[in-house]
C-alpha cells in the first residue's frame, strides 16, 4: 500500500482526538428529543438498530479505515470501487449534508435552546443568532488542525458532562417526584414504530467514517481507527440510551416534541435545584435551578456546534481530496499551507449553510418545528444516499484488492462480509425511502393506520409539499455533482498527462500487495 497525503496536511490527530471526533460526530444532541417523542418504543428500536445497523456499520468502517487509511476516506474507497465520476457524485451528497445540517436542525435547535433558557429572539434577532451560529462553525472549521482538535475535545467533554449531569439530576428528580408509569407493553416494537423512527435513529448512529475522511491528519490511522471506533461506539450507545430513557421517565409523552423534547426534560429535572412544575405542566425555574439550567443550556449549544464542526472537519477534507483528484475544479482542492485546512471548501460550505438558514427561516414563517423537520430530513437523506455506495464499496474492494494487508478484518469470512453489507445497505435504503415517502407500508397487507398520519410535524395534510423538500434538493445535488465534474475536466486531463495509468495520482491511494 502506498499513501500520498495532500500537501500541507499535518498528522496532529492521535487516538484520543479521534475518539473525541467520533463522540462529537455520532452523539448529536439535536435528535435526542425526536426518539423520545415516540415513547418507550423508541428506546427498543434504538437497541434493535444498534445491533442490526450500528454494530455492523462500525465493523465495516473499521476494516475500510484501517486498510485504506488515506485523506478523503469515503471518496477514496468509492473511487477505488466504482470510479472517479461515481465517487465524485457520491461525495457531493456526503459533503452537502453537513452545511444543510448546520444551517438547518443544528441552528434551529441552538436558537430554541437559547430562547428557552436565556431570552426570546424576535424578528431579526433570530436571523442574527443564526448567523452567529453558522459563522462560528465556519471559523472553527477554518482554524488549524491543532485548534480543531482542541475544539473536538471540548465538545466531547461538554457532551459527557452535560448528559452525566442530566442523569444525576434525573435521579434526584425521580426520588423526589416519582416517574411516569410505563408498562412492559409500551416497549413492544412495531412496524409502525420502525417507519417513524428508522430515519432519525439511523442518523443518530451515523459518523463512524468521519475521522477516516481526515486520515491524513492522524498519527497512526491503521491502529487508531479500529480502537477508537470500538470505544466511541460503546460510549455513544450509553450517551444516547440513558438520557432518552430518563426523558421518557420524567415527561409524559404528550409533552415531548421532536425539537424540544430533551430541552423540556432538562428544564423539568433542574427544578430539583430551584423551581417547580405547575399543575398544567409549565416549568418555573428559580435560584440555583435557573442558574444551572443556563450553564447546561450553554453546554448544549456547544455540543450542537461541535457536532457540526466535527463532521465538517472530515467532510470538507474529503470534498477537497475529490476536487484535487479531478472530481471537481482544482481550486476547490487546495489545502491552506498556513492552517492545513481546505479553506475554499470550508468557505463554500459556510455560504451554503447561511443560505439554508436564511431560506428556511423565511419560508417557515416562524414555524421552528417545520424548519427543523425539513432540515433534518434533507440532511439524513443526503447522508444515507451517500452511504449506499460507501457501504457497497466494502465488498467491491474485498474482491478487487484481496491481497492488500488488512490490519483489521471483519470476522466470519465471506458470510460475515456479506452480512454487514446487507444490513448496512438495507438500512440506508429503507431510510431513504421512508424519508421521501413517510408512512411507507402503513396500511399494507392488512396493517392498521393511515400513511398520511406519518407526515412530519408541520406538514400535516401536505404530502406534496414535504416530498418536494426532499426530491427537489436531491435533484439539485445531482446537478451540482455533475457541474463540479464538468468543471474538473481540465484538471483531470492534466492529471492524466502527469500520472499515466501506471502511476499514482497524489490525491488517491494505489493498493498493492
Amino acid at each position: 500500500m502506498t499513501t500520498a497525503d495532500p500537501p500541507h496536511t499535518r498528522r496532529a490527530l492521535r487516538r484520543f482526538h479521534v475518539l473525541a471526533m467520533l463522540l462529537c460526530a455520532i452523539v448529536g444532541l439535536d435528535t435526542l428529543g425526536s426518539v423520545a417523542a415516540n415513547g418507550p418504543e423508541g428506546l427498543t428500536w434504538l437497541a434493535i438498530l444498534g445491533l442490526l445497523f450500528f454494530a455492523p456499520y462500525g465493523l465495516l468502517i473499521a476494516e475500510l479505515g484501517a486498510t485504506f487509511p488515506d485523506e478523503g476516506g469515503p471518496y477514496v474507497w468509492t473511487k477505488l470501487a466504482f470510479g472517479r465520476f461515481t465517487a465524485g457524485l457520491n461525495q457531493v451528497f456526503y459533503w452537502i449534508s453537513n452545511p444543510v445540517w448546520i444551517g438547518g436542525s443544528l441552528c434551529v435547535t441552538a436558537i430554541a435552546t437559547f430562547e428557552s433558557f436565556f431570552h426570546p429572539l424576535p424578528g431579526a434577532w433570530q436571523y442574527l443568532a443564526g448567523a452567529v451560529f453558522v459563522g462560528s462553525a465556519g471559523l472553527a472549521v477554518h482554524a488549524s488542525v491543532v485548534v480543531g482538535r482542541r475544539l473536538l475535545v471540548a465538545g466531547a467533554i461538554a457532551r459527557i458532562v452535560l448528559l452525566g449531569f442530566f442523569v444525576v439530576s434525573l435521579t434526584v428528580f425521580a426520588l423526589r417526584n416519582g416517574v411516569q408509569p410505563l408498562s412492559p407493553g409500551d416497549y413492544t416494537p412495531t412496524y409502525l414504530g420502525l417507519v417513524a423512527l428508522a430515519p432519525v435513529i439511523a442518523f443518530n448512529y451515523m459518523g463512524f467514517e468521519v475521522p477516516s475522511a481526515a486520515a491524513g491528519e492522524m498519527a497512526d490511522p491503521k491502529r487508531d481507527v479500529p480502537a477508537a471506533l470500538l470505544r466511541g461506539g460503546l460510549l455513544s450507545l450509553l450517551l444516547y440510551g440513558i438520557p432518552i430513557l430518563g426523558t421518557l421517565l420524567v415527561l409524559p409523552r404528550e409533552q415531548l416534541g421532536s425539537l424540544t423534547g430533551f430541552i423540556d426534560a432538562c428544564r423539568a429535572v433542574f427544578t430539583v435545584y430551584g423551581g417547580h412544575v405547575t399543575p398544567d405542566g409549565t416549568v418555573v425555574l428559580t435560584g440555583a435551578g435557573a442558574a444551572l439550567a443556563k450553564v447546561a443550556a450553554a453546554g448544549l449549544i456547544v455540543g450542537l456546534l461541535t457536532s457540526g464542526t466535527a463532521w465538517a472537519m472530515g467532510l470538507s477534507r474529503a470534498q477537497a481530496v475529490a476536487c484535487a483528484d479531478g472530481a471537481g475544479p482544482q481550486w476547490l482542492g487546495t489545502i491552506s499551507p498556513r492552517h492545513g485546512t481546505p479553506t475554499r471548501v470550508n468557505l463554500l460550505s459556510t455560504a451554503i449553510a447561511a443560505v439554508v438558514m436564511l431560506a428556511a427561516l423565511g419560508l417557515s414563517d416562524g414555524d421552528a418545528q417545520k424548519y427543523f423537520t425539513a432540515g433534518i430530513g434533507l440532511a439524513i437523506s443526503a447522508t444515507a444516499i451517500s452511504y449506499l455506495l460507501t457501504f457497497s464499496s466494502f465488498l467491491m474492494l474485498r474482491r478487487k484488492y484481496p491481497d492488500v494487508h488488512r490490519p483489521y478484518r471483519i470476522p466470519g469470512g465471506r458470510p460475515g462480509a456479506w452480512t454487514v453489507t446487507v444490513l448496512t445497505v438495507g438500512t440506508m435504503l429503507f431510510t431513504v425511502v421512508a424519508l421521501v415517502w413517510p408512512g411507507l407500508g402503513v396500511g399494507w397487507f392488512g396493517t392498521s393506520g393511515d400513511a398520511a398520519d406519518y407526515l412530519p410535524a408541520g406538514f400535516e395534510g401536505h404530502r406534496a409539499a414535504y416530498t418536494a423538500t426532499q426530491l427537489v434538493p436531491i435533484a439539485l445535488i445531482v446537478g451540482l455533482g455533475c457541474l463540479l465534474h464538468a468543471l474538473g475536466t481540465r484538471h483531470r486531463r492534466a492529471l492524466a498527462s502527469a500520472f499515466p495509468p501506471s502511476c499514482t495520482s497524489p490525491a488517491t491511494t494505489a493498493p498493492s500487495g
